[in-house]
């Protein structure tokens, strides 16, 4: 490769600096953002669905850009006039090619990031212990290691840090743990849970992810980040018990149990699904322990930090108590769920097209009404025939897909891009109407809408539709097999989200006390 383009000098001390992050829409890139701008930088973001951050609160902030890493041309539009360009994005759980998705969307990034004149990338990848050889390494930490590699070798200067787990409300590594811990009293485990990690409070992540932007320009290298504590995993699970103020489990290691037995055990005990677990399982075949702490000389910690791990689960426990999980594991769209739009009536021309309407009355107010939509899923259900949505969440497991367990990131309110059990927020405006796009394994596409129109005098009505796109003759036959329970689900629902709202206003007449008898 051959090009004139130098890399600028470092911008001097406290000059705003303009900052591309992609992967916004995931964990750390939604968090990593509001810090950026704290700092006083402007932000660009490069994602493929921009309307899942418009409900940020910081995207009013921003410069959005739509485009994917693998697509040269829409990352070269992205890198323009860029200082630091942040690489968090990785195609876990994508599949069997994930590995080559990786390393193509790598050099694509770096060789547009050089062509742009960046100034320096920063990459988030995986700790890996450097006594293992790449082949013995688990397909998700080699894949995180040649990506580092790759943006090494890009001719921009890179950072390169290498984190184990990260604990923070709503991270994939902090979910198992607290599920596993918390479900599970006494409990079989495999034999890497007596592996040594060092753990890293998602503080300490972004705190230094944000200070990276001011490296000098003569460095670029990797850095290992951990926090001050070296620990097994049962030492976490013990830890984190006494932390929650649970009783002590009873922990017995089995040395048969395999990452791949184990991921699908922690598919069925946490909301995690097996095929996030089985990587995250897999990492922890291995020691992943720091090798050095470089990386102080350059962001010095500020007092109170790194934070150790007490503390960093204490305060993770008290963002999901308060409702205040920012972002989650779950943020950034399930690999292989479908993206198409949803089909338009009544002119759509596309095949088949099965829906499910249903609409009731009642004389709460629309605001009353919108409270119990948007509140729903989760903790709340779904308002019909619990038995019947726990089967087919845990049906769904079993094929390898999200389940019910995914929950909501705030129990009441509800953002574009959030994930909603099984399903995700496609739309959502407020007061009006609420579009879930499924994320269940389904033969075609399904939506499920649920709208709150005025009536006269001062009521509601609810309007839902259940939307379903087959593909091929498996989902036509799926359709038909699941249509006659559609009158106790669908129907439930409708009838089920109506009362809810009647039985939450005070006011409202079925809440009303009988009349006093006539004399």
């Amino acid at each position: 490769m051959t090009d004139d383009r130098t890399t600028p000098p470092a911008p001097p001390a406290g000059a705003s600096l303009t900052c591309l992050v992609t992967g916004a829409t995931g964990y750390i890139g939604g968090r990593l953002v509001p810090e950026l701008l704290a700092a006083g930088h402007r932000v660009r973001c490069l994602a493929r669905t921009p309307h899942k951050l418009r409900d940020h609160p910081w995207v009013g902030r921003v410069e959005i850009v739509r485009g994917d890493v693998t697509d040269p041309a829409s990352v070269a539009r992205a890198m323009s006039g860029v200082d630091v360009a942040y690489y968090l994005v990785h195609a876990l759980g994508t599949g069997r090619g994930f590995e080559a998705t990786d390393r193509d969307a790598a050099h694509v990034f770096g060789e547009q990031a050089r062509r742009a004149g960046v100034g320096r990338i920063v990459y988030l990848g995986g700790l890996t212990p450097d006594t293992v050889p790449a082949h013995d390494l688990s397909p998700h930490l080699r894949s995180r290691a040649e990506v580092g590699h790759i943006l090494l070798a890009s001719g921009v200067p890179t950072a390169v840090l290498r984190a184990a787990v990260i604990i923070g409300s709503g991270s994939a590594s902090f979910e198992m743990l607290r599920y596993l811990t918390e479900r599970l009293p006494v409990m079989v485990s495999p034999r890497w849970v007596r592996t040594r990690v060092q753990p890293i409070a998602v503080r300490d992540v972004l705190r230094l992810l944000t200070g990276c932007a001011r490296l000098p320009r003569e460095v670029s290298r990797t850095f290992d980040i951990g926090g001050p504590d070296v620990l097994t995993y049962l030492d976490m699970m013990r830890r984190y018990a006494a932390v929650a103020r649970l009783p002590a489990r009873l922990i017995l290691p089995v040395p048969l149990l395999t990452p791949r037995l184990s991921s699908h055990w922690v598919g069925l005990v946490t909301p995690v699904p097996a095929r996030i677990a089985r990587p995250l399982t897999e990492s922890l075949r291995h020691e992943v322990v720091c090798h050095d702490n470089d990386i102080e000389r350059y962001v010095p910690s500020p007092p109170g930090h790194p934070i150790g791990f007490d503390r960093a689960v204490a305060l993770a426990l008290q963002r999901v108590r308060e409702a205040q999980v920012v972002t989650r594991w779950s943020s950034a769209s399930v690999p292989g769920a479908p993206s198409d739009p949803l089909p338009t009536d009544p002119d759509w021309a596309g095949g088949s097209l099965y829906t499910d309407e249903r609409e009731r009355r009642t004389h709460v107010s629309p605001t009353a009404l919108w409270d119990v939509i948007e509140g729903i899923g989760g903790e709340n259900g779904w308002y019909s025939f619990p038995l019947a949505w726990a089967v087919r969440g845990w049906l769904d497991r079993l094929a390898g897909g999200v389940g019910l367990r995914r929950g909501r990131r705030d129990a009441r309110r509800l953002r574009a891009g959030d994930s909603l059990d099984f399903w995700r927020v496609e739309e959502i405006e407020r007061g009006r109407l609420l579009r879930l796009r499924a994320e269940m394994r389904l033969p075609g596409l399904a939506w499920l809408e649920m709208r709150v129109v005025d009536d006269e005098p001062g009521g509601a009505r609810y309007r839902q539709r259940a939307v379903f796109h087959p593909h091929g003759l498996l989902g036509h036959l799926y359709w038909w097999s699941v249509s006659p329970f559609h009158a106790v689900v669908f129907g439930g629902m409708a009838r089920n989200i109506v009362h809810a709202a009647e039985r939450a206003t005070p006011h409202h007449p079925a809440m009303a006390p009988p009349p006093p008898p006539h004399p």
